[in-house]
């Protein structure tokens, strides 16, 4: 495993305690929110003066993690060997304790400002919404920041049924998980809603079976047109 044979593991504070044992003995270079390039520099430092730095990031490094700023930050250098492993996405793992949401083609947005401007979120929610795709929204709403939000559940009404099927799915595979499953027309009062919340918006054609929530990929459509007496006209 990458974080035990490095020396020094760098990361956003919650993540590192979310390490628990895994970090004794390690060098920890740990920062706050907003502080991703200070963090970034600080491991390339170290990678430069020899140590093995694990740079970890919650979910994939390459989805909303820390590999491209890291990247980035490297320019042109190749001195130093990255390696980018992959991990299991919170819509992956969301979509897993719901069921089967995202079986057919589906979008991930986040709806954080801090980085990208309102306007284009959302105009990517809109088009992800008249596209009819599945949706996974990532940073729906913190204590101060709640437009996005409410701008994001405006346009999907707009566009989808009110009663389209949502999961949402709190401290996923975490302490103090939390999995519902409600309406579009309901997921705005639903609460706690925060930071750590993924929201899964389904497609024309997710259903709730049960305890799951199901988005058909078209398999028994495929198997009826195969012994339809029209699939050999010529």
């Amino acid at each position: 495993m990458a974080i035990e044979k490095s020396s020094v593991i760098a990361g956003y504070k919650t993540y590192i305690a979310l390490l628990g044992k895994l970090s004794k003995g390690k060098e920890l270079i740990s920062t706050g929110m907003t502080h991703e390039m200070e963090r970034a520099r600080q491991a390339i430092e170290k990678a430069k003066e020899g140590y093995q730095v694990c740079l970890i990031s919650s979910g994939d490094p390459g989805v909303y993690g820390m590999a491209g700023l890291v990247l980035e930050l490297l320019k042109e250098d190749a001195t130093l060997e990255v390696e980018i492993i992959p991990g299991v996405m919170a819509s992956s793992g969301s979509a897993a304790i719901l069921g089967a949401p995202l079986m057919h083609d589906f979008a991930v947005i986040s709806l954080s400002d801090l980085l990208t401007d309102l306007k284009l979120i959302e105009e990517r929610v809109k088009a992800a919404a008249k596209a009819d795709f599945v949706i996974a929204l990532y940073n729906p709403k913190s204590t101060k920041r709640t437009e996005p939000f409410k701008r994001a559940w405006q346009i999907l009404m707009n566009y989808k049924s009110p009663q389209t099927p949502v999961g949402i799915v709190r401290n996923c595979e975490r302490e103090k998980q939390e999995v519902s499953i409600t309406t579009l027309k309901d997921m705005l009062t639903y609460e706690p809603i925060d930071m750590v919340t993924t929201i899964i918006v389904g497609n024309s054609q997710t259903y709730v079976k049960g305890k799951y929530l199901i988005t058909p990929r078209g398999y028994s459509i495929r198997r009826q047109n195969l012994h339809s007496p029209l699939t050999n006209f010529r």
